[in-house]
Formats: C-alpha cells, sequence, structure tokens
C-alpha cells in the first residue's frame, strides 16, 4: 500500500477517542436483552464504498476528495478501512477517529462506521476494542439485529468469556433455529468472515449443544 500519511500532516485526531468504551467492555458482563434478533438492519452491516476502484488509483480518488472537503465522512472511513486492511492499522485508528468525533448516534452514518471500524479491529486481532464498538452501537439504542447474536457470540469467545458467548450463541439459535443449530450452513449464511473464524463459531456451536441454555 502506498504511503499517504504524509497527506494527513497536521491532522489533529485522538485515537483513544474511537477506542473509548474499550475498558467497560472488558468488564461488564454482556447477555442477550431480547428473545429474538429479526431485524436485517441491512443500513448497518454493509461495507462503507461510496468510491469504486481498487489499489493506488482508489487511495489517490479518495486522498483528493477528502483534501477538497476534509469533513467527508464516508470517504474517510472508506480509506480507514483501506489503511486497515493494507498494514496501516495506527492510521486506519486515527482516520476512523477522525470520522467518529464528527458523528454522533442521530447520524445515519454512525452505525455504519462503528460496524465497520469494530471488523476492521477483530481482524487486527483487537478483539476488546471490536466489542467496543459493536457494544457502543447496541448501548446507545435497543436493537435486535440479525447479525448481533453470532457476531457477539463471535468476539466473546476469543475474549475468553465463553458463558457470555454461548449466551448469545443461543439467541442465534433462538431466532433461527434451522440456520443456527449446526454449522453446516456457515459458508452459505457467513460469507464474508473468514475461515478460521467461522471455526471459532463452531467451537460455540458445539459448547451450546452441550448445555444448551434457556431464555431467562
Amino acid at each position: 500500500m502506498k504511503s499517504y500519511s504524509p497527506l494527513f500532516r497536521g491532522l489533529a485526531v485522538a485515537a483513544c477517542l474511537a477506542m473509548s468504551g474499550v475498558a467497560a467492555a472488558q468488564s461488564q458482563r454482556l447477555v442477550p436483552m431480547s428473545e429474538f434478533y429479526f431485524d436485517e438492519d441491512a443500513r448497518t452491516a454493509q461495507p462503507i464504498a461510496p468510491v469504486k476502484g481498487s489499489g493506488d488509483a482508489l487511495v489517490d480518488r479518495l486522498l483528493k476528495l477528502i483534501a477538497r472537503n476534509p469533513h467527508a465522512k464516508e470517504e474517510t472511513a472508506q480509506l480507514a478501512h483501506i489503511a486497515m486492511e493494507g498494514g496501516r492499522p495506527e492510521l486506519g485508528r486515527e482516520l476512523y477517529g477522525r470520522v467518529l468525533a464528527g458523528l454522533n448516534a442521530s447520524d445515519g452514518l454512525w452505525r455504519p462506521v462503528l460496524w465497520n471500524y469494530g471488523w476492521d479491529l477483530y481482524r487486527q486481532g483487537d478483539h476488546a476494542g471490536a466489542l467496543a464498538q459493536w457494544q457502543t452501537m447496541m448501548q446507545a439504542r435497543s436493537v435486535s439485529a440479525q447479525w448481533i447474536p453470532t457476531t457477539f457470540a463471535l468476539v466473546l469467545w476469543q475474549l475468553d468469556r465463553k458463558d457470555e458467548a454461548v449466551q448469545w450463541y443461543a439467541a442465534a439459535v433462538r431466532t433461527e433455529p434451522g440456520k443456527w443449530n449446526s454449522p453446516g450452513r456457515y459458508a452459505e449464511l457467513l460469507p464474508d468472515w473468514r475461515e478460521e473464524d467461522r471455526a471459532v463459531l463452531a467451537e460455540v456451536q458445539q459448547a451450546w449443544a452441550a448445555n444448551p441454555p434457556e431464555w431467562r
């Protein structure tokens, strides 16, 4: 990935803003508050990619757009993802922090940014940071999105919070038992997940099958 950080010299971005809530996410017990999770939440669970393209040409175009409009939030979020994916995690965190500093929970972009940032952190191995982003969304507004149970089951298992992970997996099964009773359809249901993450979720499924928790 090309070096473009000099073009952002002078950005006063505090990475700690993007990581706020990590300590709380690590210490607070997190279990389902709803019995079922049917909401598609399609506007949240999708990539932020307002500009089409790939490689250096895409980066150049994004940089020019952001240089002309420093408040171009979608473009900055897209560039943040590219930075995280391309081996520049610190720059990615700074750019995500810049975007989030200009958003609030009523903004339509707020939830998609947190969802994407969470996954980018997760894929960097920062499971606590990922959980903090997703938990922030859930605490700001009561939601029952389909993506929540399996995603929370995955990240909580990675954090060795296995009882909580099983509780979330149980929520997925309660909601759609035909999909989540077994791991046989994971590749179909979770096409954007890495195989290693589907394998982790299969561990959660095995723990759930061994001792399925009852709802309340």
